[in-house]
């Protein structure tokens, strides 16, 4: 059998039961709200772009993210981690908890960079929490692998509630601009949701009657007709499941997004960005489970959220000022004297300037436990 023929079946099949199940979800006219068809075809167990054997993330994926540019990202996170840590007290049991680990490369450098300087009877512990079981997988094996020499023991969740109460530190790198979104669409008078609607002829984008009732912060008062909004129930449902179980410590948000007023001004039709083979498109229901999703993140909402949850802010800024912030210049230096020749040295400036200035649209945005946020607080 020709191996492209091969491929093309079982993308078809793909495409079929998803489907499938999109129109077993759907109303009676055939629609559904567009945070349930992205999370069909982001997450489904088998079926979705997430849920896949294949790697999103390098060269040969779809996208690259901060961690594999140059383990210096990585680095910069551990000192901060340790930071916590000592704040916490070394002596007290401590949990290193990143949500959404992908293939377990951020991960790595962490521990890989924590784990020199651990005491000998440490209580450090790292847990991954991930959704997709083929990226769980992948993530847990390369983890315990740098991990089991300094004696920390990684396990995996398949969520924060699960771990209970804890102290720590918890990490999300491009972790909230993947999750499902709720798109609204102001008509002059109400708002109408955004999603997809199923015909005997296919599938296409469309609006329908708003699917639910909105919790939170208010929605923007009578904006321009024709503005699109987006928020993410499940982001912000995640802010509220953190806020629950983070007893002391800090919880590192690492993604890309804009204030609202400035998503309203600067991206009035929405932010829905679709991605494969390194290239970007705009078509929600283009090759459906086969290309990545993602939306801006509206820091303005999210913070709001988290302080009704019980979490303050204790530092907001730019991904190259957070890096700076923990120690990376110095990170940097050592890793000039450490470069063994002049072209390794000229690719590490490379990757560095491409960290520091590749990803402008990033922020960090760190919380706390309100009552303890002064303790964790840094530099601004």
């Amino acid at each position: 059998m020709d191996p492209g023929a091969s491929s093309e079946a079982s993308s078809a099949d793909r495409l079929a039961r998803l489907l499938q199940l999109a129109r077993a979800g759907a109303d009676a006219d055939g629609f559904l709200a567009f945070d349930r068809w992205m999370d069909l075809v982001l997450y489904t167990e088998g079926l979705g772009y997430y849920a896949r054997l294949r790697s999103p993330l390098g060269a040969a994926g779809d996208f690259y993210t901060a961690p594999l540019v140059h383990p210096l990202f990585a680095a910069a996170f551990a000192e901060r981690i340790r930071e916590v840590r000592d704040r916490i007290g070394r002596e007290r049991p401590f949990s290193f908890v990143e949500i959404g680990p992908g293939d377990g490369t951020l991960a790595v450098g962490i521990v890989s960079a924590l784990g020199p300087s651990l005491e000998p009877q440490h209580d450090l512990q790292v847990v991954l929490v991930e959704r997709s079981v083929p990226l769980r997988a992948g993530a847990l094996a390369r983890t315990r692998q740098v991990a089991d020499p300094f004696g920390i023991r990684v396990t995996v969740a398949d969520s924060v509630s699960s771990l209970g109460p804890f102290e720590g530190a918890v990490v999300a790198n491009e972790l909230l601009d993947a999750q499902p979104v709720r798109r609204l669409r102001w008509n002059g008078s109400e708002w109408r949701e955004l999603g997809v609607r199923m015909t005997g002829s296919g599938i296409h984008a469309d609006e329908g009657p708003p699917a639910g009732a909105v919790s939170g912060p208010a929605l923007p008062a009578s904006p321009p007709e024709g503005t699109v909004f987006e928020f993410s129930p499940t982001a912000e449902g995640l802010v509220r499941e953190v806020a629950d179980h983070l007893v002391a410590g800090v919880w590192l948000l690492d993604d890309y997004g804009m204030e609202e007023g400035e998503l309203l001004r600067a991206h009035p039709e929405g932010t829905l960005a679709t991605v494969r083979g390194h290239r970007s498109g705009s078509d929600p229901v283009a090759r459906p489970g086969e290309s990545d999703l993602s939306t801006f993140v509206n820091w303005t909402r999210l913070r709001a959220v988290a302080r009704t949850a019980g979490l303050e802010v204790v530092a907001d800024r730019p991904q190259a000022e957070a890096l700076g912030a923990w120690g990376f210049p110095r990170l940097f230096e050592e890793a000039v004297r450490r470069a063994g020749s002049s072209e390794a040295e000229v690719r590490l400036r490379l990757s560095v300037k491409n960290l520091l200035f590749g990803f402008e649209r990033f922020r960090v945005l760190e919380l706390a436990p309100a009552r303890l946020a002064d303790r964790f607080r840094t530099a601004t």
